[in-house]
């Protein structure tokens, strides 16, 4: 990737700030992420569940002073996310405002101590020696344009975002390793969705889970079916030339690598890797074995 990564602006992103005296004991109650363990110089994956347990909105979540948060989301849903918010905010001293003047960038593997940035948060979703770093700015930065780049990282590293791994409704936390990266705080009280979660994680019966895809060619475009002996086993997501996640079950993944049969998506012959900060493994066990 060379030593020198630019600035990379990401346009489909957008922020929300939660401001106000109650903010961090409503949103600690709503969301998946135990804010009692967030730094002021980071950001960490969180998600709004259904009831039911799936993910209805993800989000990188950092503080953004003091009673005040950033909820970085897809700017498709940054609306609806915002009024979901507005619905769970009852009497709490709480106000959630689009900021629709603020841009959203990442950097890495550079100092990015010398960019005029309104606010810098470590993306604590990749491993510290990268120096993964969010950036919300309202002037006109130098930012690059080369979003495949962002993607690539994203890949090789096993960061999963909705939209491109999975529809939102569509996932548990654990399908996405929310479990794994900090996005669910496991030993944290309630919030909306946690009895399933927390019934899932002790019960250790996550089966689909988010993997890192090689292929033995280019791989075929997001979405297509993952199959092992016809039986449909996962899907793609998103992909780079030979290289891709993918939400699979690891349990049907370990069975077929056992019977030496070959995992397809569409004609191109996969194998998996798990990401380095997860603690299962594709031999069927849920735990890496040290």
């Amino acid at each position: 990737m060379g030593s020198a990564m630019p600035l990379v602006k990401l346009p489909d992103r957008s922020l929300i700030l939660a401001a106000g005296s109650d903010a961090e004991t409503l949103l600690q109650n709503v969301i998946t992420t135990d804010l009692s363990a967030l730094a002021p110089d980071e950001a960490r994956p969180g998600a709004l569940l259904t009831p039911q347990g799936k993910v209805l909105f993800d989000f990188l979540i950092s503080r953004a002073g003091d009673e005040r948060f950033w909820l970085e989301c897809r700017a498709d849903v940054a609306d609806d996310l915002r009024k979901r918010l507005m619905f769970y905010r009852l009497r709490s001293k709480v106000d959630f405002l689009l900021e629709e003047q603020l841009h959203v960038a990442v950097s890495w593997e550079i100092d990015s101590a010398g960019l005029t940035i309104d606010s810098s948060v470590h993306d604590r979703r990749f491993p510290a020696t990268l120096n993964v770093m969010r950036h919300y700015h309202s002037k006109a930065q130098e930012a690059g344009q080369d979003v495949d780049a962002w993607h690539r990282l994203r890949i090789a590293h096993g960061v999963a975002e909705s939209g491109a791994e999975y529809a939102l409704g569509d996932a548990f936390p654990h399908d996405i390793l929310f479990d794994q990266n900090g996005g669910v705080g496991l030993k944290k009280g309630c919030y909306v969705g946690q009895e399933v979660v927390s019934r899932m994680h002790h019960r250790g019966t996550a089966r689909r889970r988010l993997v890192i895809a090689k292929g033995e060619g280019t791989l075929p475009a997001p979405g297509t079916e993952i199959t092992a002996g016809g039986r449909s086993i996962g899907a793609l997501g998103s992909v780079s030339s030979m290289d891709g996640l993918a939400i699979v079950r690891i349990d049907r993944v370990a069975e077929a690598m056992e019977a030496g049969i070959p995992v397809m998506a569409g004609d191109v012959a996969l194998t998996f890797r798990v990401p380095e900060f997860a603690s299962f493994t594709l031999t069927g066990s849920s735990e890496k074995s040290e």
